[in-house]
């Protein structure tokens, strides 16, 4: 299982998006091994302008597994939050919190963020 994050999410539904990333998202979707997290459906609702757009992102949405975001998963948000702060390595929350999950639940992580090759070399700490 793979936790795509919204930074490759979002090349699949533009039209314009690039086509290395739309195959490789699609593919983990064509094999039922792409999930989502509530983090990522907010972040892809906040970019959806139009009716049409949130159209297509309930559409996608409904084809992806869903990660739960529970107490655990913040806890774990707020080691590497700590591990961060520690290393002088600024990260958005919303990062966090997403990779968070993908390490509670034990996934992969498909993203387009260079946050989140930060974020993987402390995942040993946790």
């Amino acid at each position: 299982m793979t936790l795509v994050d919204t930074s490759s999410l979002i090349h699949l539904l533009r039209r314009k998006g690039d086509p290395l990333i739309k195959k490789r998202v699609s593919s983990l979707i064509a094999v039922d091994l792409a999930a989502i997290c509530p983090m990522i459906v907010t972040e892809l609702y906040m970019g959806a302008s139009t009716k049409e757009d949130k159209d297509d992102v309930g559409a996608l949405c409904s084809l992806l597994h869903h990660l739960e975001i529970h107490n655990n998963v913040w806890k774990v948000a707020y080691k590497l939050a700590s591990a961060c702060r520690n290393k002088g390595t600024p990260v958005p929350g919303s990062d966090l919190l997403i990779a968070a999950c993908a390490f509670y639940h034990n996934v992969n992580i498909d993203s387009e963020d260079h946050h989140f090759n930060v974020l993987l070399t402390y995942k040993s700490l946790l």
